[in-house]
């Protein structure tokens, strides 16, 4: 298809980073700072590290994911309550009995002429264009 690589991978991975710092720094100034904890007369300290490993990772597992949710809602510009398809008159009767296709043009070489000419050539009844303020 032509795409380029997403930018959500970026996204995913600073959220993923974010849920691994703020589960060590919740853990250490918790157990470190404020109430130090003392395990078999040894204080928690930076050398008590492998202790936190599952909570930073659950919470790196949990940023990522919420990340990836919306970030990739955002970058295809979900949820999107009213598509101006829905003020066609045709649009009503597109499951009733008749075939109905939508044509969106984003493409750059999209040409308004050209794609009617196709679609009466092909015998298309009741061509329209919509237009969309976004």
């Amino acid at each position: 298809m032509g795409l380029g690589k997403s930018s959500l991978s970026w996204f995913v991975f600073i959220g993923g980073a974010t849920g691994t710092l703020t589960a060590f720094l919740l853990q250490f100034i918790t157990q470190v700072v404020i109430y130090p904890t003392y395990v078999q007369d040894k204080p928690a300290s930076i050398t008590t590290l492998p202790a936190f490993f599952p909570v930073m990772f659950e919470l790196t597992v949990l940023f990522s994911a919420f990340t990836a949710l919306f970030g990739s809602m955002i970058l295809n510009r979900l949820p999107r309550w009213n598509h101006p398809l829905f003020t066609s008159e045709q649009f009503s009767r597109f499951s009733d009995d008749a075939f109905f296709i939508c044509i969106e043009a984003r493409d750059p070489q999209f040409s308004k002429e050209e794609t009617r000419a196709l679609l009466k050539k092909l015998g298309g009844k009741g061509i329209e264009l919509i237009e969309d303020e976004i």
